[in-house]
């Protein structure tokens, strides 16, 4: 155990056996139980209304989430001797959500509209506004042309120049129509909807911070598993559709709320499944089919379904690896960027599929 490790782990009212290092954090096996250490990653000034959110969530039936403990002091947040911040969480034996393995993400897609559904409330302590999507589609257009005249400009240019802009004028396109189409969509209506009702979301709900847990899942627990939706009528509201599997359903514990904001709570759906199918080529049956778990919890509204597919729309991954290279040191262009900007400009026609199969969108 490294000395910060106990100093840090001192200032807990626990009785430490065991540390080893994990994703970014320390894993502390106690006779409470196994908890998580890790610096602090978010603003200390959000950590009450994080931890009234947890709180919150608990009261609601939804206990699988990672709450911040207390210090001897009373203080969620401790200092080690070197003046770094630390926080203790509650964490538990398992493995995050495995993204090559269906059943677990259509079980990650059905926790999260559970936590949708207990996540519309007004916090004492406030939770932070999302911005508006308008506002950001002009903003990030703004700024894919500003890469644009600098690459322009730029002499000699690198493999990765010439091909963000070979591809420019094509995927601006997708950013200009995503824009057009919203301005077009009652957005406006459902954000100020959501702000209304104290809507919130997770900020960041991804593999990463779905875990697995080890042990039998609970009893009477459900999670709707394979849902064949290839042939499905697409109404006004996006409705379940197929049979659920029988097998035994996963115990989920979603974690890492930092990023939490009042927002449309599909963002997070959105958000899951541009990942996923980034990492799965775009395949139709599993996107549908994580829709569908979602759905068959927390059913999509018509406008719901709208935003996701406006979102979808967008070439955010194209859009981040620009802005990522504009604020970064432009004279070396790592190999792994080079084929990040050209897995997005490839995988376009097959997201242009996906969106006209499972959307009816046609470009």
């Amino acid at each position: 155990m490294q000395e910060y490790e106990l100093n840090v782990l001192d200032q807990y009212n626990i009785d430490v056996t065991g540390t080893r290092k994990t994703r970014g954090a320390i894993l502390c096996d106690t006779q409470q139980g196994l908890l998580l250490l890790r610096e602090v990653t978010t603003s200390e000034k959000r950590i009450p209304a994080l931890c009234e959110l947890y709180e919150y969530l608990k009261s609601q039936g939804y206990e699988w989430t990672d709450p911040i403990l207390l210090n001897k002091e009373g203080e969620y947040v401790s200092t080690a001797e070197d003046g770094g911040k630390y926080i203790l969480k509650q964490w538990y034996q398992g493995r995050e959500c495995d993204i090559r393995k269906p059943a677990e993400l259509l079980a990650a897609a059905g926790n999260l509209a559970k936590l949708h559904t207990v996540m519309c409330h007004e916090l004492e302590q406030g939770a932070p506004a999302g911005a508006h999507l308008g506002e950001e589609y002009i903003r990030h257009n703004r700024e894919l042309k500003k890469v644009r005249r600098f690459m322009r400009g730029l002499s000699p240019k690198g493999e990765f120049e010439f091909a963000f802009l070979k591809y420019f004028d094509q995927m601006y396109q997708w950013a200009d129509l995503a824009l057009e189409e919203l301005e077009r969509s009652d957005y406006d209506a459902l954000y100020e909807d959501s702000m209304e009702r104290g809507c919130m979301t997770h900020g960041e709900y991804n593999y990463h911070n779905i875990l697995i847990l080890s042990g039998t899942a609970a009893a009477g627990e459900a999670v709707p598993a394979s849902v064949s939706g290839r042939n499905a009528p697409r109404g006004a509201d996006y409705r379940p559709h197929g049979s659920h599997s029988a097998r035994e359903p996963l115990r989920i514990a979603t974690t890492n709320f930092d990023k939490f904001k009042k927002d449309i709570q599909v963002e997070d759906l959105y958000y899951f499944l541009r990942k996923v199918m980034e990492k799965h080529g775009w395949k139709e049956r599993l996107g549908d089919n994580m829709l569908n778990a979602y759905s068959a919890i927390h059913p999509l509204s018509s406008g719901e379904t709208e935003y996701i597919k406006n979102r979808l729309i967008y070439p955010e991954k194209f859009w981040k690896i620009a802005d990522s290279y504009y604020h970064s040191n432009k004279a070396w262009i790592s190999v792994k960027s080079i084929e990040k900007l050209n897995v997005a400009i490839r995988q376009t026609e097959e997201k242009k599929r996906f969106l006209e199969n499972i959307f009816s969108f046609h470009l």
